[in-house]
This record gives structure tokens, sequence and C-alpha cells, in this order.
């Protein structure tokens, strides 16, 4: 046999993950050509997650709003009154979905459960950023010697923790279920 024939199943992962990150990414990038970060345009997801967030905040205790930012295309975020944190583009999550979506479509099993796995994947992702940014914002308030390590590190690593927990769970559980069911 040929080495495509021999490594044909992680060709398939390679292409599938390509292809859907592309075009995934490409619809992505089509969407945030509308907005113009020179004229301070937030893009609609961006501008609805620091929303959402501001709601998290007020529902864990403390006051908390948005208003667009005047030199950035960003929205600020306040808690109890006080400027704590900008949300741009990079903290909606949508680039981790992205990655998310990708790699669950390289382990296709059916329509079915990927879709579905997908959407639910998708939904927990955008909850738990939510619940980070909300996060953020009152130990920014609180806390704000602590700022750099939790936006920099502990809270992008719970990001990422999450998603591969999601990930070892489709291939451990569903894909590997699904194959013995088929073979």
């Amino acid at each position: 046999m040929g080495i495509v024939q021999d490594n044909k199943p992680f060709l398939m992962f390679l292409l599938r993950f390509a292809l859907s990150y592309i075009v995934l990414s490409g619809i992505y990038w089509l969407y945030l050509s509308q907005f113009n970060p020179a004229e301070m345009q937030t893009d609609g997801i961006t501008h609805e997650v620091a929303r959402e967030s501001s709601v998290m905040v007020c529902w864990l205790g403390d006051a908390s709003h948005t208003a667009p930012h005047s030199r950035d295309a960003a929205d600020k975020l306040y808690v109890n009154g006080k400027y704590i944190a900008r949300v741009v583009e990079g903290c909606n999550a949508v680039s981790v979905m992205i990655l998310f979506a990708a790699f669950i479509v390289a382990f296709y099993v059916d329509v079915k459960r990927t879709v579905l796995y997908i959407v639910s994947g998708l939904v927990i992702i955008h909850v738990l950023n939510i619940f980070r940014i909300a996060l953020i914002a009152k130990a920014g308030y609180y806390y704000p010697q602590y700022w750099n390590f939790l936006h920099d590190i502990l809270f992008p690593a719970f990001i990422y923790g999450v998603v591969f927990v999601l990930w070892v769970f489709w291939v451990l559980k569903i894909y590997t279920n699904a194959k013995k069911t088929t073979a």
C-alpha cells in the first residue's frame, strides 16, 4: 500500500480540520470586515459579549454597565461606576469557538451528533466566556493588583482547559463509541 492509503485516517483528519477551520475563519473574517476599527466600530458579537458580561457582573452582586469606547473599537466595561476593562474583538471567544468546531468536525461521527455537540460546546464556551469576563471585571475592581495574572494567565488557561476537556470527551466517549458501533 502507498503512504497516502496507509495514513488515510490521519490525512482525512487534517483535511477536515483545515477545511473547516479555513471556512469558519473566512466567514468570521467576512463578518468582521463589515466593521471599521478606524471609526471605532465594535462588531455586534463583541458588543453583545460586553453587554452580557455586564449583566453577569450585576447578577454576581455589583452594579455594572457598558459604554462605547471613544478611542478604540471596543466597549468599556464598568463595575460600580468605575471603568475596569475594554472588551475588544478578541474577548468574544469566537476564535476559540472556531478552533473547537474545526476539531470536532475533524473527528466527524455523523451529522446529528456532530452538529449537536458543536452547538452544545459553543453554548458552553460562550457562557463560560461571559462568566470569565465578569469575574475578571470584578477582580479588576476588587483586586487590581492581580489583573495581569488573571487576565493573561489564569482565565485563558481556564477557557482553553474547558475546550480541551470538551475535545477529550468528544474523542474518548462519542467518537470512540460511534466507531465501535459502526465497526
